[in-house]
């Protein structure tokens, strides 16, 4: 077991913190890929060499150091690549490592019970389909033909699901740099039901973080949405900009697609957060010019409404859908 997969227990008004809780794992490998909003992976091959311990008695001091200098908990799944990781994550419990042995034989113990849609990046579609045909489990997709499970899902995924049933993980540990993101979380004071009440927040939250990309000369190539729920669960979802942005209408109505992408359904909303990513200078981030004059003057409204914070303060000027109550 080499690799860890670790979840900080954060609270909802504390997704900023994660950089400072990357940093605390970075003390032990350089080999570290951040999984926003609260979540990364750990590449431990060269720290069980140096510290003489192997990777789930590294875990437990990971938790207390956690725990001693930043008052979070977490939950760590151990395995021997990410995906096995990953899914060890799913069935641990604070204060206890779940490791899956890196023996064949205990890989395919581990995996057999499990339902198709345990496995990372397999979608309700995918396992759906093949639950019609009786292959709900990874046992079952494990022992059944290869040529069965890519006339069903196609060659290529057919392929890679066959070979992630049966513990094969192709997949490693990819450095990432989450200090290059802003994040603005806007929590509930009770658990909000009202889609207005979610699209306020995120309008705020999207209004925030134009506003600081732009005091630091700074555009976004990516827009993270987490939505955050009542039971502790979570939702994420990433998108592509089409063009690097500090500009808080595009930012907003990024945000608004991937909210309504999400068709929630009476969700009991504890927050919602925003983070910015792939974060350039802004001098160097090109911009497609259009001959929309009101593109134009929104643009030059947000340059005054920004001299304007910064001499009145951050609720000097608002969008409209803010006005009143604070979002």
């Amino acid at each position: 077991m080499t690799i860890l997969c670790v979840r900080f227990q954060l609270p909802t008004t504390s997704e900023a913190d994660l950089p400072q809780l990357l940093g605390m794992l970075e003390e032990f490998t350089p080999v570290v890929q951040a999984l926003p909003p609260d979540g990364a992976l750990a590449d431990l091959r060269g720290a069980e060499r140096y510290f003489g311990r192997d990777a789930v008695e590294l875990a437990s001091v990971i938790r207390v150091r956690s725990l001693a200098l930043h008052g979070v908990d977490c939950v760590i799944g151990a395995g021997p690549g990410p995906m096995l990781a990953r899914m060890a994550l799913d069935d641990a419990a604070p204060g206890v490592t779940r490791a899956v042995p890196g023996e064949p034989d205990a890989i395919a113990e581990f995996l057999a019970d499990k339902p198709v849609a345990a496995l990372p990046g397999v979608g309700t579609a995918t396992a759906r389909t093949l639950g019609d045909y009786g292959l709900d489990t990874l046992g079952r997709v494990a022992a059944a033909p290869l040529s069965t499970l890519q006339r069903l899902i196609g060659a290529k995924t057919g392929r890679e699901l066959r070979e992630k049933a049966n513990g094969i993980d192709r997949g490693r540990v990819v450095p990432n740099a989450v200090s290059r993101s802003l994040a603005a979380e806007r929590p509930f004071g009770r658990d909000e039901l009202d889609p207005d009440r979610h699209r306020r927040a995120l309008l705020s939250a999207a209004e925030e973080l134009g506003a600081r990309l732009r005091a630091l000369e700074k555009v976004c190539r990516t827009l993270t949405l987490t939505v955050r729920y009542a039971d502790r669960s979570a939702t994420t979802r990433s998108r592509t900009l089409t063009e690097p942005t500090a500009h808080s209408p595009a930012l907003t109505r990024t945000a608004y697609g991937m909210y309504e992408g999400l068709g929630l359904q009476r969700a009991r909303v504890r927050a919602i957060a925003l983070r910015a990513e792939g974060l350039d200078p802004a001098d160097q981030a090109s911009h497609q010019l259009t001959f929309d004059p009101v593109d134009e003057k929104v643009r030059r409204i947000e340059e005054v409404a920004d001299r304007a914070r910064a001499r009145f303060g951050p609720r000097a000027v608002m969008p409209g859908g803010l006005g009143g109550a604070a979002a």
